[in-house]
């Protein structure tokens, strides 16, 4: 009897998941006939969305790209929020890859998990752990880590089991650029009704984009992957990408964000560094003149001499104008807003040097070291803002090690892209690949000076995107052997 009963037992795996869910089935409808009721059919259509999800994630993860630039954030109890449906989508993805990995049904190549980039986000990570025991608010620290986690794994180890070849990052791309650009429409009808005036951005922005800045810095980033998508295509493909680049350059320019139209320039200028081979040079004069204006600010309080008068720090919303002439005349209040923010960062930095005050916890801990001098018209802070300076927002919550360690994870990625710049042929579309994520890296990168992006959906994801592309470029670049003769993997791939 028990060996007609093995006879009959299913050995694949798949074929129990089948048994399994064929039972669940009929329990189900059973239950639903007996009671009357759909609801018992719930189980059933909850274990069908499993199972679908969890033996083929790949439509999330392109769902994801397609509604990033729909994300909303929405607040949850204990004063948190989540952008939805961004974070659910990262955390279903998060529970697939690791399963996936877990079970074995792929395997990363050892080189990519052992790159320097992704150790140093690795220890990254440890370090917010580790902070966050000497956290101010350990509920904000906690989320924190959790976010991060599920930011790296669907960007990271998400884009090294599915961008297996360059036509994937193009595809990928073009799923957040079209998202993009019906809400860059949206917003142009929106704006054209005030007639593109500069103050009314920000109401035109909402609710698709928290404001006018994270909306500018979207489309820059951007613009490297449609003008190179454009280089790379033929057809219809590189006329479509040709329109996204004039409706994100347009919209860049309707956005009056001082960053974002300065960083087109910045990153051009990287590219000329790159092509000379000079990357470590511009890093290390970076270096020395950071370190030279931290010198001259700290001794004997020079800072104080930049302290704004409060009657004439103003924001000139009317005219555009008049709001870049009272930039550089340190009259402009969201500038000296900054001032007044980094001059805190500071003074936190110097009470907690080495752990910070933990992860995510700036505001409202700042409040208690700020400098009266440099107050403005908008230093209440209603809208729980912080630093608007990433690398002292890592030092004043992560004390310096934190700081440190994002500092080399950008020098090694920038010496990184430079390497792979010259490792591809020119024109070929490894080469727009590296220069579509390379310049866009750089672009938020310059963004992160003035503005704490690293943590927003529509931006940290591409900036872990386009690290994952890069450590993948390295295989796609290695040299492989056929038939005798060493080819570049590159031209093997196209």
């Amino acid at each position: 009897m028990s060996e007609l009963l093995n006879r009959f037992r299913p050995t694949d795996p798949s074929q129990r998941l089948f048994v399994g869910f064929m039972l669940l089935l009929m329990l189900g409808g059973a239950t639903a006939a007996l009671l009357e009721t759909p609801l018992a059919l719930l189980p059933v259509v909850l274990a069908l969305g499993l199972l679908v999800v969890f033996t083929d994630w790949t439509l999330l993860f392109y769902l994801l790209f397609l509604t990033l630039a729909f994300s909303r954030e929405f607040p949850v109890p204990g004063g948190l929020s989540l952008d939805v449906p961004s974070e659910p989508l990262m955390m279903t993805l998060t529970g697939c890859i690791m399963a996936t990995l877990f079970m074995r049904r792929v395997r990363l190549p050892a080189r990519e998990l052992l790159h320097p980039v992704l150790v140093v986000l690795l220890l990254m990570l440890l370090w917010s752990v580790t902070s966050s025991f000497f956290s101010v608010d350990s509920t904000k620290s906690i989320k924190y880590i959790l976010a991060k986690i599920w930011y790296l794994t669907p960007f990271i180890l998400g884009t090294f089991l599915l961008v297996r070849r360059p036509g994937k990052v193009w595809q990928v791309a073009r799923l957040y650029v079209i998202g993009t650009c019906l809400t860059v429409l949206i917003v142009i009808v929106r704006h054209a009704a005030h007639g593109f005036a500069f103050d009314a951005i920000n109401p035109a922005v909402q609710p698709l984009y928290r404001n006018h800045v994270t909306y500018a810095t979207v489309l820059a980033l951007l613009l490297p992957f449609s003008w190179y998508g454009a280089r790379n295509s033929t057809g219809l493909a590189r006329l479509g990408w040709h329109l996204a680049t004039g409706l994100l350059l347009f919209g860049l320019l309707t956005a009056y964000t001082r960053a974002s139209i300065l960083a087109l320039p910045v990153a051009g200028i990287f590219y000329g560094v790159m092509r000379l081979r000079q990357t470590r040079l511009l890093l290390v004069g970076t270096l020395v003149g950071v370190l030279a204006g931290v010198s001259y600010f700290l001794s004997e309080n020079n800072y104080m001499l930049y302290a704004p008068d409060f009657e004439k720090t103003v924001f000139n919303g009317k005219d555009f104008g008049k709001h870049l002439e009272a930039t550089y005349k340190l009259q402009d209040m969201s500038g000296m807003e900054r001032v007044y923010r980094w001059v805190a960062a500071a003074r936190m930095t110097a009470d907690k040097p080495l752990v910070g005050s933990g992860p995510s916890t700036f505001y409202p801990e700042y409040k208690r070291y700020t400098v009266r001098s440099f107050r403005t018209y908008v230093s209440d802070n209603p809208e729980r803002s912080t630093t608007h300076n990433y690398f002292l927002l890592l030092l004043a919550e992560q004390g310096f090690p934190g700081m440190l360690l994002f500092v080399v994870l950008l020098g090694i990625s920038l010496l990184m892209i430079e390497r792979l710049y010259h490792r591809t042929v020119p024109r070929s579309e490894l080469r727009y690949v590296v220069l579509a994520c390379g310049l866009s890296f750089v672009i938020i990168v310059f963004h992160l000076l003035l503005n704490e992006l690293v943590e927003v959906d529509k931006i940290g994801s591409f900036f872990f995107f386009n690290l994952a592309v890069l450590i993948r470029m390295g295989t796609w670049l290695k040299p492989k052997q056929e038939g005798g003769i060493v080819i570049e993997a590159q031209r093997a791939i196209s």
